[in-house]
C-alpha cells in the first residue's frame, strides 16, 4: 500500500525556518516524482517544490525561490522540503504527493498519491 506521511509543520516566526519531512512507503521512491504543495484557508491547492532523482530536475515556484530547498534520501524513502526566511504568505496545510508523471508534478492534478498534511503557520 503506498503511504505518504507529512511531519515537521508548526509555528514559526517571521523570518525562521523549518523542515518538513515526508516519509514514503510502499513504492521506489526514485521511481516517483514527489512534490510538495501548500493550502491556504480560502485558497486553492498550489504547487510548492517538486523533485524527481530518475530525471535530475527540481522545480520550484516563483514564491519561493532561492527560500525552499527539496530534497531526496533514496535509503530512508524520505523526502524534505526546507523552508527558510519564511514569510506571513507561507502560513498553510503542506502536503506532500507522488506521481509518475513528472513534467506535471507541479500541479496537483498531475499526483496519484497524497498524504494527509502538515500545518505551517507563520506568525509576525
Amino acid at each position: 500500500e503506498v503511504q505518504l506521511e507529512e511531519s515537521g509543520g508548526g509555528l514559526v516566526q517571521a523570518g525562521g525556518s523549518l523542515t518538513l519531512s515526508c516519509t514514503t512507503h510502499g513504492f521506489a521512491v526514485d521511481d516517483y516524482a514527489i512534490g510538495w504543495f501548500r493550502q491556504a484557508p480560502g485558497k486553492e491547492r498550489e504547487g510548492v517544490s517538486c523533485i524527481s532523482t530518475s530525471w535530475g530536475s527540481t522545480y520550484y515556484a516563483d514564491s519561493v525561490k532561492a527560500r525552499f530547498f527539496i530534497s531526496v534520501d533514496s535509503a530512508k524513502k524520505t523526502a524534505y522540503l526546507q523552508m527558510n526566511s519564511l514569510k506571513l504568505e507561507d502560513t498553510g496545510v503542506y502536503y506532500c504527493a507522488a506521481g509518475t508523471k513528472t513534467t506535471m508534478c507541479h500541479t496537483p492534478s498531475g499526483m496519484d498519491y497524497w498524504g494527509k498534511g502538515t500545518l505551517v503557520t507563520v506568525s509576525s
